[in-house]
């Protein structure tokens, strides 16, 4: 099983889009540990606690500027000055019903922004990979009991899906018509609901329940039978790692589309996260949430074979334990531990185990 390889990041000059996000936190702590010179560009982290913060993410970085990547002034100066050689994008508006409720602003963040950094990229050549991070919820979803895979169509019935797909077209349009030709790799990279320490974000199930938790309040569960490809963030972080790797030494052999899912086990309805959160910690009190709700998919699953066969890279670790380590990460936070120890702990962790 592919492992990232710490010797390649050694002093390799990145750029993280979203840095100050939980996955591009998770993401870039991991590649400072490895001894590469990260950069960042994202809006400030949240208000509260947020995993940038708590783990002083920004403490071993050579830059983070806070800007919009809706700004491409900024984006294009921050290319041009940091001179990347692999790019990870993760800036994004990663939210179905705030999409919803601002639709204008999730396509200009998704579409245009993402055309902000290929834009910049193509101004300022140089740099031999880019992986931008868009999505599960790209494909046109069927409600089919299998998984997706990447030939399949993108689509999407609400603004942030439909962001999304659009996003890839995008990607896809750059690659061919400028990005190859000038020797950048380009891929995109699709994840399923990732959970793990640091992450507070509104109106995502796990957050939601450390924060009824602490809050000694009932938890409000809106889609019980609701099927979701549930990974710890290491996973698909892992496979980004892994996949800017090969795009790096062997260039355009491996752009494209790239999914990074869990196990068919962790593909498992929210009431039964809901329920096994609550074996572990009795005093959590739940209730279904009858109010109206916007649609959402009902069903979702990724085929991941590719990059099992591609890139020799493979879920680690079972639904049971990712949620362990989640509840791990945010009993340490509320004793007041050292959480950027914590949090490289778990990346060492994740990188011992088999499964």
């Amino acid at each position: 099983m592919t492992r990232p390889d710490a010797a390649f990041w050694r002093r390799k000059r990145v750029l993280i889009t979203g840095h100050t996000g939980f996955k591009g936190g998770w993401l870039t702590i991991w590649l400072a540990s490895m001894g590469a010179e990260t950069h960042g560009l994202a809006l400030a982290p949240p208000a509260g606690p947020n995993l940038f913060g708590v783990a002083r993410v920004g403490d071993d970085m050579a830059s983070s500027t806070i800007t919009d990547i809706r700004n491409l002034t900024d984006v294009s100066a921050v290319v041009a000055r940091v001179r990347p050689e692999i790019v990870f994008h993760l800036a994004a508006q990663a939210f179905v019903r705030a999409s919803y409720e601002r639709p204008v602003e999730t396509y200009e963040v998704n579409v245009m922004g993402t055309v902000h950094v290929l834009e910049a990229l193509r101004a300022a050549p140089g740099a031999t990979a880019l992986v931008n991070v868009t999505s599960d919820k790209c494909y046109d979803n069927q409600e089919w009991p299998w998984g997706y895979r990447e030939s399949d169509p993108m689509g999407g019935h609400d603004p942030y899906s439909s962001s999304k797909g659009c996003a890839e077209l995008v990607t896809a349009a750059y690659r061919r018509s400028f990005l190859e030709g000038a020797g950048l790799a380009v891929s995109t990279a699709r994840a399923g609901n990732v959970i793990g320490g640091g992450d507070w974000a509104p109106d995502r199930l796990v957050p939601d329940v450390f924060r009824a938790l602490d809050a000694r309040t009932t938890l409000r569960v809106r889609s019980p039978k609701a099927t979701r490809p549930w990974q710890h963030v290491l996973e698909p972080v892992a496979g980004y790692l892994i996949l800017a790797e090969r795009l790096h030494a062997e260039g355009t052999a491996f752009s494209g589309s790239w999914n990074f899912g869990p196990d068919p086990d962790a593909v498992r309805p929210v009431g039964w996260v809901v329920e096994h959160l609550a074996s572990v910690r009795p005093d959590l009190v739940w209730e279904l949430d009858t109010t109206a709700q916007p649609p959402e998919a009902h069903s979702l699953k990724l085929d991941s074979s590719k990059a099992r066969e591609g890139l020799g890279w493979r879920p680690r670790w079972s639904l049971a334990s990712a949620l362990g380590r989640t509840a791990e990460w945010h009993a340490a936070w509320k004793r007041g531990d050292d959480m950027a120890a914590i949090t490289r702990a778990h990346i060492d962790d994740y990188l011992r185990d088999d499964a």
